[in-house]
This record gives C-alpha cells, sequence and structure tokens, in this order.
C-alpha cells in the first residue's frame, strides 16, 4: 500500500502524520510519501522577455532555467523543515525510515499538484488535515480538500481533523 500524505505546518497537518504513525507503524507493507506544495514560483521566472536573435533567446531560456531551479532548491530548503517534523513525528511513532520518502511540489494549484503527485507516484491513499491558518487555510480548507474529493477519483482520501 502506497500512501501519500500531503503535509503543511498546521496543526492538523501534524495529526495527520500522528494519525498514520499510529495506525500504520507495525506494517511493512506500507510505504509512506511525505508531501509539502512549496509556494508557486514568481512570474518574473516563468517566462522570459524573449528576442529576435536566436542565441540571445537561447541564452534567455538557459538562464530561465537555472533561476528557476535556484529558485527551487531555495524554497526547498527554507521549508525543509516542514517535512522533516514529519518525518520525525514518523520516527517517534516507530516507522522505519526505508517505507518514508520525502517530496516537494510548486504549482499554483494545490490539490491538483497533489493529486497529480499521488498518480504519478502510484499511490493508493491520499491523507491530509483539515483547516489550518492563514496559507494553510488555502491548502487544506475547504477549498482543496474539497478539491481533492471531487477529483480524487481512484483513490482513497483520508482528511483528519
Amino acid at each position: 500500500m502506497k500512501i501519500l500524505v500531503a503535509v503543511d505546518e498546521s496543526e492538523n497537518s501534524l495529526r495527520a502524520v500522528q494519525y498514520v504513525g499510529s495506525l500504520l507503524r507495525r506494517n511493512p507493507d506500507v510505504t509512506l510519501t511525505l508531501f509539502h506544495v512549496l509556494k508557486p514560483m514568481p512570474r518574473e521566472l516563468l517566462e522570459h522577455g524573449g528576442s529576435e536573435n536566436p542565441a540571445a533567446e537561447a541564452q534567455l531560456g538557459r538562464q530561465l532555467r537555472a533561476d528557476q531551479e535556484s529558485w527551487l532548491r531555495a524554497e526547498q530548503e527554507s521549508e525543509c523543515s516542514v517535512l522533516r517534523t514529519a518525518w520525525e513525528t514518523l520516527m517517534n511513532h516507530g516507522f522505519d525510515a526505508n517505507q518514508v520518502t520525502m517530496r516537494f511540489g510548486h504549482e499554483d494549484d494545490i490539490a491538483g499538484n497533489i493529486l497529480e503527485e499521488a498518480r504519478l507516484g502510484g499511490h493508493d491513499t491520499i491523507v491530509v488535515g483539515r483547516h489550518g491558518a492563514a496559507r494553510i487555510k488555502r491548502m487544506f480548507g475547504g477549498g482543496v480538500t474539497d478539491q481533492l474529493l471531487r477529483q480524487a477519483k481512484g483513490f482513497a482520501i483520508w482528511v483528519v481533523e
């Protein structure tokens, strides 16, 4: 069984991780992916101004890709504590470290990003915490949770409150 646990810095997200950890810690057939969606990439990194000159256009494209990769690395480093906290919580509940992987997403459509990761990773179940604070409400509040419930055909959805 492959489970995707979408995490953020909210209490309910941590509660979801604790629930999964206590419920499944002794099951060797379970693998977990802890998944955190980063804030969207800034608009100025989505495209360059372009050029009529093919060589300049190629250079602009290379620079844009390098800038995007740099931004992504910096965001992952700054948000790594979210995944690290979730991972430590699972370890404290007795989960085997070999059963847990950590991944990031970075799209505007948070629910869509979660669903894409679940599909690409071959997950059976998606676990989310409901409600949080400020930005987190946007991630796991009614909007994202409702979207997941509507669009997650073929997945079991666990909403932990």
